[in-house]
């Protein structure tokens, strides 16, 4: 439409919407006290807000009587005016909150998943569910699906879970990585750097422990080796990435990092610790928003592994 052309509404002659909710509140109570507490202000803002409402009108809306007040005639009218318009406004604002909470979607996994692999591919996924507001719960403690903290979320261990719907969407091996600046090629280089590691959490079956993958490489561990932990994952890559030694890592979370030649998994074994699922509660498995966002992880990590 040409702006020049179009017709300009004149503004509208309403009072301040604070001086028409403080009248409802009173004139629903019939009280300036209980009005105040309803509102969180003082019974003379209250006080206040009525009577500029009253000049700005020209008439009065209350009988103020010795312990109560009353409605005049016009005040009892603006009552009924008022309380109709607000209602109208506040069934509304509701029913625009139940629709964006039908179309947002909460989705939960830790920390080094997120900041690893699903965040460099977040554009993607919002891209082919434009209709789902996504929003990341990116946490070390597990989220109670049950109890509707999260809609989806994807865990690392062994999709035991009875009360959940879950889809392995990957194996998950962790294996010796470390920057390409520190030359290392063969196991007996690892005497010459510190090992990095971080806490499993104490749930984790097959937890990826240097004692672990020393044993299943029939090697002995050093005594005495100078080694940095870190109670976080991402902190740990953060370490490795930074040089400040070899760390054992996941190849799927590092795969970027792996490709581009700033990591490298100079040798094995790999060891295998559970891997990587889709979960959310069976009766929820069919909404259009989580099948949708379900079926974006199945084919991420069916292109990853191609």
């Amino acid at each position: 439409m040409d702006e020049r052309n179009s017709p300009v509404r004149p503004p509208r002659r309403l009072p301040p919407l604070a001086a028409l909710r403080a009248f409802e509140a009173a004139a629903a109570n019939l009280s300036f006290q209980r009005a105040a507490q309803e509102l969180f202000v003082s019974p003379t803002a209250i006080s206040h807000q009525i009577r500029a409402l009253e000049k700005l009108l020209e008439t009065p809306l209350f009988h103020r009587l010795a312990r109560r007040v009353e409605l005049t005639p016009e005040g009892l009218r603006l009552f009924h005016m008022v309380k109709d318009g607000l209602d109208t406004i506040e069934l509304g604002l509701a029913a625009m909150r139940r629709g964006r909470a039908a179309s947002s979607l909460v989705l939960t996994t830790n920390t080094a998943f997120a900041a690893h692999w699903l965040l460099p591919r977040m554009g993607s996924l919002r891209e082919a569910v434009p209709q789902v507001d996504i929003r990341l719960n990116a946490t070390e403690t597990v989220v109670d699906l049950a109890r509707g903290e999260a809609d989806i979320a994807i865990r690392s261990g062994d999709g035991d879970w009875p009360a959940l719907t879950a889809q392995r969407l990957a194996f998950e091996h962790y294996a010796p990585m470390c920057s390409p600046l520190l030359g290392v090629t063969r196991p007996a280089d690892l005497q010459r750097h510190k090992l990095i590691h971080f806490e499993w959490q104490p749930r984790a079956k097959s937890p990826a422990l240097w004692s672990r993958w020393f044993q299943a490489a029939k090697l002995k561990p050093p005594k005495g080796k100078e080694s940095l932990a870190f109670s976080d994952e991402t902190h740990a890559i953060l370490a490795v990435m930074a040089g400040h030694g070899v760390g054992l890592l996941s190849p799927t979370l590092m795969a970027g990092e792996l490709a581009s030649g700033r990591l490298v998994q100079p040798f094995g074994p790999q060891l295998a610790t559970g891997g990587y699922y889709l979960a959310c509660l069976p009766a929820r498995r069919d909404e259009p928003r989580i099948a949708a966002v379900w079926e974006w992880f199945t084919q991420q990590f069916a292109l990853q592994v191609t």
